[in-house]
């Protein structure tokens, strides 16, 4: 049975998850840390002031929201590394050159100089790869 296409926007949209990636990683930390910190000391006792609301209610509501960030964030960065842990050596330097090489200086044309193949062949690895993290996601 043939899946259906991804449409466009969500191709897009996870397109720009694997460019922020390492980002996403980085926010993951440090929301969790903002969690953990606010909540260990509700009157923050010597430290600066805390990004949370002070009245309880507020702190709660700003926890559970942060906590399902987190947790959607979370699965963003799994299903990338589930996908990108399982390519071939080759597929996976075509992420690294494409979306995590800073700063970024190779075109599509470029990637497929590199690895010796042709630009369609790269464009076909890339709409797998999208396709499979989609999948994963659960976003399709």
């Amino acid at each position: 049975m043939l899946k259906p296409k991804i449409r466009k926007g969500t191709f897009q949209h996870v397109e720009s998850e694997l460019y922020a990636y390492h980002d996403t990683r980085k926010e993951i930390v440090r929301l969790k840390n903002e969690i953990l910190y606010a909540t260990a000391t509700p009157d923050n006792n010597g430290g600066g002031r805390s990004s949370l609301p002070s009245d309880p209610t507020g702190r709660t509501a700003t926890l559970m929201v942060s906590h399902r960030r987190i947790e959607q964030m979370e699965r963003i960065v799994e299903a990338i590394e589930s996908v990108v842990d399982r390519l071939p050596k080759d597929k996976s330097d075509m992420i690294k050159m494409r979306y995590w090489a800073r700063p970024q200086t190779l075109t599509w044309e470029g990637i497929a100089l590199n690895l010796h193949i042709s630009r369609r062949q790269i464009m076909n690895w890339r709409d797998d790869i999208i396709e499979a993290i989609t999948d994963k996601i659960g976003w399709r």
